[in-house]
């Protein structure tokens, strides 16, 4: 359960490349080991954290010399995404170990990032350097340009709203993290090309930030909130331009809002040039920006003078028709392709069943897809079900979302170590398959 072992789906193909991950993923096993120790002393876990980000380095180089060799074409790409790693990622788990002075969980953390980053890495962008996969970030802005509008839009949120947020995806393809209000401006360039920039507000961060502005509480979406969130995104954009005259926004043509499903349907049609998410501590916020037309067809009517009042009533009725009907999200985190198929088979007429084969996958969904219920396998390899639970309860965004273990073992051991993590429950594999449904049909139950 505790144990990094390497498996022959991460080979390459490329002998010096595959037996540098092997040593990689030995260290942090080795690290891991050592961690559960508590009797070894921090200085040797400093040294090993030291050993696994030299070796890390050494690898990124030797990686990036050979992909030059063979005249790759993702090159820049896949050297950014080593370099974010190794000046950001590294950096900022180093302080933290730091701060903790080398804590057990400390170490955990960053064995669990580097474990995640590493094996994700390697099954995606190490395979498209040899054919086996295709790169997934290709035709993205450059890294000093995502860079400055991130942190223009970090210091505009505190400025404006006095919220300190920060950015955890570059790359928001629409996925659900809510309920959420969608306002889509149209602009008009002086050569008379065309803009598109959709602000996303989490419905909770919406009503937080009006509520603030009109020193009111809010408990749910009005033509009132509407019409402040059209007016402060306008201001907001502006604020942008004055940072970046290359976004060339002359003449404002048409406004709308969006229902969640013509925002995915967008991104489907049209690549963003940036699709930023932002958590602020009291909800998220997307910032997207399109230079074409993504929209096509029919959508709701753009909002003018003559038919606003009408269009946000409209809008609003909508919307909370979408949201009365919608079914609660389950995310199932089982690295077994059978349980997973089980599981969705069996939930799938009443719940959204949302699937994550690793601890990775599982917090990359939980982050921009929030399900209602994580159902949770204890046993996975490379990082276990302990440590997934730590990282989702270890973020204040994440803390509070329900989680019931699955485990294939009912021990008193097993099930002490179970309940020790506090999960709202443990469900044993082997039970009935209607006996698990049924206590996940009264868990939601008794929550409503």
């Amino acid at each position: 359960m505790n144990q990094i072992v390497w498996n022959d789906r991460y080979k390459i193909g490329v002998d010096f490349i595959d037996k540098e991950h092997k040593l990689l993923l030995s260290t942090m096993d080795r690290l891991l080991k050592l961690s559960e120790d508590e009797e070894k002393s921090e200085w040797v876990c400093r040294e090993g954290v030291k050993y696994l980000k030299n070796h890390s380095v050494e690898h990124f180089k030797h990686e990036e010399e050979y992909m030059r060799s063979i005249d790759y074409g993702e090159y820049e790409v896949h050297k950014r995404l080593h370099s974010d790693f190794r000046d950001k990622t590294l950096p900022a788990l180093e302080k933290e170990m730091e701060e903790s002075k080398y804590s057990t969980e400390s170490i955990r953390h960053f064995l669990g990032v580097c474990i995640g980053w590493t094996v994700a890495h390697t099954l995606t962008e190490d395979l498209a350097i040899v054919g086996k996969k295709n790169s997934k970030w290709v035709d993205i802005p450059h890294e000093e340009e995502i860079h400055a509008l991130e942190q223009t839009i970090i210091q505009l949120v505190q400025d404006m709203f006095q919220l300190k947020a920060k950015m955890i995806s570059s790359h928001y393809a629409g996925e659900n993290f809510g309920k959420v209000i969608c306002n889509r401006l149209a602009y008009r360039g002086e050569n008379k090309e065309k803009w598109e920039i959709t602000f996303v507000f989490e419905e909770q961060l919406l009503l937080k930030i009006v509520g603030t502005i009109l020193n009111t509480e809010y408990k749910r979406v009005d033509d009132m909130v509407i019409n402040v969130n059209r007016y402060i995104s306008r201001q907001f954009l502006e604020r942008v331009r004055e940072s970046f005259p290359a976004m060339d926004l002359l003449e404002l043509e048409k406004e709308s809002l969006l229902t969640h499903e013509q925002l995915v349907d967008s991104f489907d049609r049209v690549t963003p040039s940036c699709s930023l998410l932002f958590d602020t501590g009291e909800g998220y916020f997307a910032f997207c920006a399109v230079a074409d037309n993504s929209i096509h067809g029919k959508i709701t009517p753009d909002i003018n003078h003559q038919n606003a009042m009408d269009t946000i009533k409209q809008y609003l009725v909508n919307e909370r028709a979408e949201w009365k009907g919608q079914k609660k999200k389950i995310l199932v985190v089982d690295d077994s392709d059978f349980m997973r198929g089980k599981m969705t088979s069996l939930f799938g007429s009443d719940y959204s069943v949302i699937e994550a084969n690793s601890s990775l996958s599982a917090i990359q969904s939980i982050t921009v897809n929030r399900p209602d219920l994580v159902l949770l396998d204890y046993e996975m390899p490379v990082c276990d079900g302990r440590q997934t639970l730590e990282m989702i309860r270890s973020e204040k965004a994440t803390a509070n979302i329900p989680v019931i273990f699955l485990t294939g073992r009912g021990d008193r051991e097993s099930v002490k170590k179970v309940m020790a993590l506090k999960p709202e429950g443990y469900l044993l594999k082997t039970m009935p398959e209607e006996e698990i449904k049924k206590i996940i049909d009264d868990f939601f139950a008794k929550r409503k």
